[in-house]
C-alpha cells in the first residue's frame, strides 16, 4: 500500500510490481481462472482414462495402474504450471516431459500391448520402473518446495540483490563472427548448404565422409554439430533480444543486418529438415520465449498446444530422418498407434536399464556421468571410456539400432540406485524452482537488453527436453559448447562501453 500524497491519512492500492514473479491480475488472468477446471480435468482425468479405455492387448495390471496413476499425477502437475501466474519455464517443461513421455505415450502402450523398443526383462521390472519414475516426480517436487523456503540473509531484510550478468557488447561481436565462421565451415565440411535440405541421413553421411566420425568415437561427430549450430543459435537469441528491448539497436542499420544474416545462418544449420527433432524443439522453445518473455498468454498456450503437438505431430516429424528410399510412414486409424511405434520409449528403457543391471553388472558409481563430464576426451586416449547408456544397453539386449533413450531417471539410477536418482531428481526441483524464480524477476520490460538470463533459461528449458529424454554423453558436446559460448559474452560490467544500449 501507498500513502496519498493529497490525504496522507488514506491508503491507495501500490501498482502492480511487474518484476515480482511477473504477477500482474489481468483479464488474462481471470479468463484463465475460469478455463481452469475443463484445463485441469482434460490433462488429468479425461485424457488418461480416454486412453486407458481403449480396445488392446495390454495387461491390466499393476504395472498399467501404476502408469495411469503416473500419468494423471503428471497431468495435474503440468495443468499447475499452465495456470499459474509465475511463469516457470524450467519446472513446465519438465512437467510437459513427463506427461507426454513417461505419462500418455508410454499409458497408450500399455493398453495396445505393443512397445517400440523391446523390453526383455520380467514384467516386474517394468513395473519398478514406473514406480521409481513416480519417485522421481515426486523427490522433484520436494526440491521444489524446499526452494520456497530459503533463508533471508540479514536479520529483518532480504537479501541484497545480485548484480547481473551481462551481454558484452564487443564480445557479442566477436561471438557472432565465431558463429559466422563455426556455420561456414560446418557447411562447407559436409559440400554446401543443399544437403542440409535434404535428410539427417545425409547429414550423418556427410560427417562420415569428413573423417571426424572415426571408428565408434562420437566426439568428433558432436563437436563439429556443436560448434556448426550452438554458437548460431545463442548469437541469434542475444540479437533477437537486444532488438525487441532496446529502439536504439531497432535505429541500428548494423545490428538488423546482422540479426538478419544470423536468421539466415540459423534457417540453414538448424533447421527441423537435418537436425533432431528435440534439438529443433530447443530452437523453437527458445525464440519463442525471447521474442515474447513477458506474456503469461504465450507461456500457457506454448505449455498447452504442446500437448497437442506431442499427441498428433511429434509423432510423424520424422519425415526427413531419412532419405526417400528408406522413409517408410506409418500407416494407422489410431492416433495411439504412432506412440506405440515410434520413439517414447523412456519407460521401456529404464525397465530394460533396471535389468541390465540386475543381470550382474550392478550400479555403476558414476562411471557413465563420468563419461558425459569428459565426453571431448577420445576414445583413443581414454580406451574404457563408458559408451552412451542407451547404446550400452542396447548392445546388450542385441539391437540392430543402438540409437536408444536413456532418461535421466535411468542414468541417475544405473550410477547411484534408488536414493542417488532420488537426490538427483531432489536437487534438480530445487534448482528449477530458484532458476525460475530468479528468471520471473530479471525478465521483464524494465530489465537491460544485455541480461544472459532472459536468453539463458529459454534455452536451458528447450534444451531440457533432449536432457531428460537421454543419454547425457550425446547432450554434453552441445552444453559445453554453449557455456564456452556464454562465459565468452558474459560480464557484470554496465558501463556505456561494455552495455547494450
Amino acid at each position: 500500500m501507498a500513502t496519498d500524497i493529497r490525504n496522507p491519512r488514506v491508503a491507495v492500492p501500490a501498482p502492480p510490481d511487474e518484476a515480482q514473479w511477473g504477477r500482474v491480475t489481468t483479464p488474462r488472468t481471470l479468463l484463465s481462472r475460469a478455463l481452469s477446471v475443463p484445463l485441469i480435468l482434460g490433462f488429468t482425468v479425461f485424457l488418461p482414462l480416454f486412453v486407458a479405455v481403449q480396445p488392446g492387448d495390454g495387461q491390466r495390471d499393476a504395472a498399467f495402474w501404476l502408469q495411469l496413476l503416473l500419468t494423471m499425477y503428471a497431468g495435474a502437475r503440468l495443468s499447475a504450471m499452465v495456470l499459474t501466474s509465475r511463469r516457470k519455464l524450467l519446472q513446465g517443461s519438465f512437467w510437459l516431459f513427463v506427461y507426454m513421455a513417461m505419462g500418455v505415450a508410454p499409458l497408450a502402450q500399455a493398453v495396445l500391448g505393443r512397445v517400440p523398443t523391446p523390453v526383455v526383462g520380467p514384467r516386474y521390472d517394468l513395473t519398478t520402473a514406473i514406480g521409481l519414475v513416480l519417485l522421481g516426480c515426486a523427490a522433484f517436487d520436494v526440491g521444489v518446495l524446499l526452494a520456497r523456503h530459503r533463508p533471508t540473509g540479514r536479520a529483518g531484510g532480504s537479501q541484497k540483490e545480485k548484480r547481473p550478468v551481462l551481454a558484452h557488447r564487443r564480445r557479442l561481436q566477436l561471438l557472432t563472427a565465431l558463429a559466422f565462421l563455426c556455420s561456414a565451415a560446418f557447411i562447407v565440411k559436409l559440400g554446401g548448404p543443399a544437403v542440409f535440405f535434404s535428410s539427417r541421413q545425409e547429414i550423418i553421411a556427410g560427417i562420415e565422409e569428413a573423417g571426424v566420425s572415426n571408428g565408434d568415437g562420437q566426439a568428433g561427430q558432436a563437436l563439429l554439430r556443436g560448434f556448426g549450430t550452438v554458437p548460431a543459435l545463442l548469437a541469434l537469441l542475444l540479437y533477437t533480444r537486444w532488438l525487441i528491448t532496446s529502439k536504439y539497436a531497432r535505429r541500428k542499420v548494423s545490428v538488423i543486418v546482422t540479426w538478419g544474416g544470423l536468421a539466415l545462418l540459423n534457417l540453414v544449420v538448424n533447421n527441423p529438415i537435418s537436425n533432431p527433432r528435440y534439438w529443433f524443439l530447443t530452437v523453437m522453445f527458445a525464440l519463442l520465449f525471447t521474442v515474447f518473455p513477458v506474456s503469461a498468454a504465450m507461456y500457457r498456450v506454448a505449455l498447452s498446444m504442446a500437448v497437442v503437438v506431442a499427441l498428433l505431430v511429434f509423432p510423424f516429424a520424422d519425415r526427413f530422418r531419412y532419405d526417400e528410399k528408406n522413409y517408410k510412414p506409418v500407416e494407422t486409424t489410431s492416433f495411439l498407434e504412432p506412440m506405440a511405434l515410434k520413439d517414447y520409449d523412456q519407460i521401456g528403457m529404464f525397465a530394460n536399464t533396471i535389468t541390465y543391471s540386475d543381470s550382474g553388472p550392478g550400479h555403476l558409481y558414476g562411471r557413465q556421468l563420468a563419461g558425459s563430464v569428459f565426453f571431448a576426451v577420445p576414445r583413443s586416449v581414454w580406451a574404457g571410456k563408458p559408451k552412451d547408456t542407451g547404446v550400452m544397453i542396447g548392445e546388450w539386449m542385441g539391437t540392430v539400432n543402438t540409437n536408444l533413450s536413456s532418461p535421466i531417471w535411468a542414468e541417475l539410477w544405473v550410477d547411484f540406485g534408488s536414493l542417488g536418482m532420488g537426490a538427483g531428481l531432489l536437487g534438480m526441483g530445487y534448482a528449477a524452482a530458484r532458476v525460475d524464480r530468479r528468471y520471473a524477476k530479471r525478465a521483464t520490460r524494465r530489465s537491460p537488453p544485455g541480461s544472459l538470463i532472459s536468453v539463458v533459461v529459454p534455452l536451458v528449458a528447450g534444451y531440457s527436453f533432449i536432457l531428460l529424454r537421454g543419454p547425457l554423453l550425446q547432450a554434453s558436446g552441445r552444453i559445453a559448447i554453449a557455456a564456452l559460448c556464454l562465459a565468452l559474452v558474459a560480464t557484470f560490467r554496465d558501463d556505456k562501453s561494455a552495455r547494450l544500449r
